[in-house]
């Protein structure tokens, strides 16, 4: 009878156990459903992401109502807050960086600009890493948003790179110069959020953080475009050359200047790099082909070159480098308001969206478009019939990035990312640097921005640093260099990559050949965050 009584007591006890385990689970398991429902749909599924992102949005939704005690009018502000922020920026920059290349196409002068590449080399591993790694880096540094991805990937597929190709090859390379994009934004959230005053430590920790991927990431570029084996000494002299260029351009101006130029600069070096490779390695056929290729007088090339051009020297006027952007912005500006439930604090927080018209990198990207095109010899009536094809091409891609922004707001507010950042670093413990990388790439996948998952997962970061006496400031550095590899495999990123490329339905495609590349980025990544304090402590910093 003692016997049955004690069995029956520790039945009870450890069912008591398990039921306290599964409540503390619940929240963690039920936070991680809309993460787990979008890639099963898009990548085992092979759903399109249109349809993907509306029933992960969906999802969201009813769990936020149903378990995170979400009110259902907030839950309809948010949605509405997450599809503004989606067109402002987001889908604005996709839809005008797609139209300047749509109009480079039609005045015709896409074909001088495919031979000017050309004539650069026609080695096409030194063809993609200096549209992907270099321009794309530059456009990344200056705008971000979106134009890195979009404007390189449509110019490879006009180069006749496949596709799919093409939009992971921009994927990968949308990666590292992510950290100090639109002019170091991301950097400089970082430091705000995480309570730190010194950004230009904070900017050299994130490149030495990134070091060793940028010398893997354009190995595995070159890789990706010529895999035989006899082919790899040459990808890895490339790799270095223009992997060490990048890295010292990058540390330089992260120690010296901050967070506003490493990318910047990074790209600027590395183009000039690639090109002095290409001159010194180029063979006697390639002397013969260049010979034997069409000729275009300076003039022809300047115009042809006038909508990029325009649009660069528009990002580098409205930059925070010059003064011209405190004296526009406030010209003519629109705010829209939002006070929303935060679960975690149970108070209506203000949350505004703040459009600078004439800084607006969307409108900066239409204007040099309109112009350049007329410049090249467009009607204006044909340039806007450009930009309504356009529109109507991208309607897939303007409800997948609407759908996920607006997940990703109810997430958040909701409390379902915090949830899941905060059960992560709980888990990992001692080990907890290893795996800091892996928060930031969790918040990039899910808001699609290394500034947003710096906003999400900055103050956390920093806070744990406390608890298992490490920096502050490297464990903050360790989000954003983790958010960096997050893009890869961004749903909103890889949105972007099927648009330029026409591919949208296969973003589940692309996905999966991305996802490789994402693992072994924040694999380093992480290896990087937590050895280099235990071999080097405080001296490189």
């Amino acid at each position: 009878m003692n016997t049955l009584l004690s069995t029956l007591l520790q039945t009870q006890i450890m069912t008591i156990e398990w039921w306290h385990i599964l409540q503390k689970a619940l929240p963690i398991l039920l936070a991680a459903v809309p993460v787990l429902l979008l890639i099963i749909l898009m990548g085992f599924l092979k759903m399109s992401g249109d349809k993907s992102a509306v029933i992960t949005l969906i999802a969201s939704i009813a769990i936020a109502l149903l378990t995170c005690n979400f009110p259902i009018g907030d839950a309809g502000l948010t949605v509405v807050y997450g599809i503004l922020k989606a067109i402002f920026p987001i889908l604005i920059i996709i839809i005008m960086a797609i139209f300047s290349y749509n109009i480079l196409v039609h005045t015709g002068k896409m074909e001088i600009i495919k031979q000017q590449f050309s004539s650069i080399s026609s080695n096409k591993c030194i063809q993609v890493l200096l549209l992907t790694w270099g321009f794309g880096g530059l456009l990344e540094g200056m705008a971000g948003f979106g134009t890195a991805v979009a404007i390189p990937a449509a110019i490879l597929i006009s180069l006749g790179f496949k596709p799919v190709f093409s939009a992971v090859a921009s994927l990968i390379a949308n990666s590292v110069a992510t950290g100090f994009g639109a002019v170091g934004t991301p950097v400089k959230v970082l430091a705000e959020q995480a309570g730190l005053q010194d950004v230009q430590t904070l900017s050299t920790q994130v490149v030495i953080q990134l070091s060793p991927l940028m010398i893997l990431i354009p190995f595995i570029l070159v890789y990706m475009t010529d895999p035989r084996a006899k082919a790899i000494p040459k990808h890895i002299v490339l790799s270095l050359v223009v992997g060490i260029v990048s890295l010292i351009s990058q540390f330089i101006a992260a120690k010296y200047m901050g967070a506003e130029t490493p990318a910047i600069l990074g790209s600027i070096a590395s183009i000039i790099a690639i090109v002095i490779y290409a001159k010194i390695t180029e063979k006697k056929e390639d002397k013969e082909l260049k010979a034997n290729s069409p000729k275009h007088n300076m003039s022809d090339i300047i115009k042809a070159w006038r909508v990029y051009g325009l649009i660069l020297i528009l990002v580098i006027l409205t930059s925070p480098l010059l003064p011209f952007r405190s004296i526009l912005a406030p010209i003519l500006t629109s705010v829209f308001s939002f006070d929303i439930l935060d679960t975690v604090t149970g108070n209506k927080l203000p949350h505004t969206i703040k459009i600078s018209w004439l800084i607006d990198a969307g409108v900066i990207l239409f204007i040099g478009s309109v112009v350049g095109g007329l410049i090249q010899g467009g009607k204006i009536g044909e340039i806007f019939k450009v930009l309504g094809r356009v529109v109507i091409q991208q309607k897939k891609t303007i409800i997948t990035v609407c759908s996920l922004i607006a997940m990703s707001s109810i997430m958040d507010f909701a409390g379902m990312i915090g949830t899941l950042g905060t059960a992560l670093a709980f888990a990992t413990g001692s080990f907890y640097p290893l795996f800091a990388p892996t928060i930031g790439c969790l918040g990039t996948f899910l808001t699609g921005s290394d500034t947003s998952s710096n906003i999400l997962f900055g103050k956390l970061q920093s806070s744990v640093a406390g608890s298992i006496n490490a920096d502050p400031s490297w464990l903050a550095g360790a989000n954003t260099a983790g958010a960096t590899g997050g893009k890869i495999i961004s749903p909103q990123s890889i949105a972007v990559a099927t648009s330029a490329c026409g591919q949208q339905g296969k973003e589940g495609e692309i996905m999966k050949k991305a996802l490789p590349y994402a693992l072994i980025y924040i694999v380093v990544a992480g290896l990087m965050v937590y050895f280099v304090p235990k071999i080097m402590g405080t001296v490189i910093f």
